[in-house]
């Protein structure tokens, strides 16, 4: 069962990373310039709409990977399961779960927001692209850790 759980924990999370990206991906291209408002534009109505205007919905990503972590906590204290794997399979699958709460999500509320300069906007869309691929490949490694220890 908690098998299922997982890897139902990091198919959503990547589901939610390939929308993400698709937004995030329009900073390609603008290397060392600031971005093209009209691309801005688009990155933040999208981060706006997903961070603000969707509450309470935005929290479900957040539950999920919460649930990912406990079930691995719970893994690892009851000895189910190989232990580094559990191990391996919870810094995967926490590592991109911190760098969201902490950096992304509050990067992605103020780019939303718009307050700030078109260089500081510029800034935050690279650092909130860099961070997803981050998140992309520690996800992709615990779905494939699940499934190679399943």
């Amino acid at each position: 069962m908690t098998f299922g759980l997982l890897l139902l924990c990091g198919g959503f999370l990547l589901a939610v990373l390939w929308f993400d990206l698709m937004f995030d991906v329009q900073v390609l291209g603008h290397r060392g310039t600031e971005i093209p408002d009209a691309v801005l534009a688009s990155i933040a109505a999208y981060y706006r709409r997903v961070t603000t205007d969707a509450a309470p919905m935005g929290h479900a990503v957040g539950g999920i990977m919460v649930l990912g972590v406990i079930v691995l906590v719970v893994r690892l204290a009851t000895g189910s399961q190989a232990r580094a794997t559990n191990l391996l399979s919870l810094l995967l699958v926490a590592g991109p779960s911190a760098l969201a709460l902490f950096r992304v999500v509050p990067n992605a509320i103020r780019l939303g927001a718009r307050r700030d300069s078109a260089a500081v906007q510029s800034a935050l869309a690279r650092s909130i692209l860099r961070d997803h691929l981050v998140c992309l490949a520690g996800l992709i490694a615990f779905v494939v850790v699940q499934l190679v220890s399943a």
